[in-house]
């Protein structure tokens, strides 16, 4: 396992910085040099240890230095070199593999760091998801991802989070892929009907408030459908599979984290409610489908009506009657074949 801690901004994510904005061109070692305020030998020795993590360059007398390749997987300075320096969080916590980012958001929250708190992994070894079921979380290409936060919001404001955070993170990677992702309530991300993302938020709250909280999303960006467990492979999918070709990771990524740091700070600011209102009908795959709705021993069966204005469930009985719920599993009814 390997770990990466880092505090905006090194030598090595200003050289990528630099030379991503400068894809098509050169730029010259004095120029690095002057930007970091370093030696060009001490330009030329972050640049040979890059090329050892998988990048790239080309050197050009009296031109300077071109990116011409990145590593396919995740990798920790090129996602904060890609993030927007506004974006950039105070505490990220980079991992090949972990039990899992949610603990170590949690465990990060603890510890005092401050937030936002963003942890991604390239692998979990004990990943979980709602119910206390455990997460499929290979390294195949896919983005496990927590951020720690301390909204300190009362407990009431907190209904809709998951809900805005799930939209947020649609909205994005519909724009991003062109695929017809849709949510399935309360917390999953959907693709022809089968999961791509899988979200599950976890807090710690006083009487008053929120004091820390934990969102956590497993998204299959790349995974081959060979690398799914047999017994997975009906229900789950990436979005290469759904796309028919592989996605450059690290800006999918760093995209993402963007826009949900961004949605961070909307919901803090109770700027959420009018978007939610016009996005959660455009991502919700239940409304006006027969489902069934299970909590703990109880089954509930109707037709799904949408969601109200706390981001309860809500179901109409055979007989017309309508009832909330503010949690539960959703099963769709299979509609009988022809």
């Amino acid at each position: 396992m390997s770990e990466a801690e880092f505090t905006p901004v090194s030598p090595p994510v200003a050289i990528l910085g630099a030379l991503l904005g400068q894809r098509e061109g050169y730029v010259s070692g004095t120029q690095l040099a002057a930007q970091l305020g370093i030696s060009r030998v001490a330009v030329w020795k972050h640049l040979r240890r890059l090329e050892r993590q998988g990048f790239r360059f080309e050197a050009a007398r009296r031109r300077g230095h071109r990116l011409l390749e990145v590593p396919d997987h995740l990798h920790p300075l090129l996602l904060e070199a890609l993030l927007p320096p506004e974006r950039r969080p105070p505490t990220f916590l980079f991992f090949t593999s972990t039990d899992s980012t949610n603990t170590r958001a949690d465990r990060a929250l603890a510890e005092g760091h401050p937030d936002p708190i963003v942890v991604v992994a390239r692998a979990q070894e004990a990943g979980r998801g709602r119910l206390g079921r455990s997460w499929h979380s290979g390294d195949h290409g896919n983005l496990y991802l927590s951020l720690g936060l301390r909204p300190r919001l009362p407990p009431a404001r907190m209904g809709l989070f998951t809900l805005w955070m799930g939209v947020s993170a649609g909205s994005y990677l519909r724009g991003t892929t062109g695929l017809p992702l849709g949510l399935k309530w309360p917390n999953d991300l959907m693709a022809d009907g089968k999961k791509v993302a899988g979200m599950l938020t976890e807090a710690k709250m006083d009487a008053d408030q929120t004091r820390e909280t934990v969102f956590g999303l497993g998204l299959n960006i790349n995974a081959p459908a060979d690398t799914f467990p047999a017994e997975l492979r009906s229900l789950a999918t990436s979005l290469a599979i759904e796309h028919g070709s592989p996605l450059p990771a690290n800006p999918l990524a760093a995209g993402l984290i963007a826009r949900l740091l961004e949605a961070y700070e909307t919901f803090l600011r109770d700027g959420h409610r009018d978007p939610l209102a016009d996005l959660w009908p455009q991502f919700d795959l239940l409304k006006g489908r027969p489902i069934t709705l299970h909590q703990g021993t109880s089954t509930f069966s109707g037709t799904a009506a949408g969601i109200d204005a706390r981001g309860s469930l809500i179901l109409k009985s055979p007989s017309g009657g309508l009832q909330t719920f503010r949690a539960g599993e959703v099963t769709i009814a299979k509609t009988a074949a022809p």
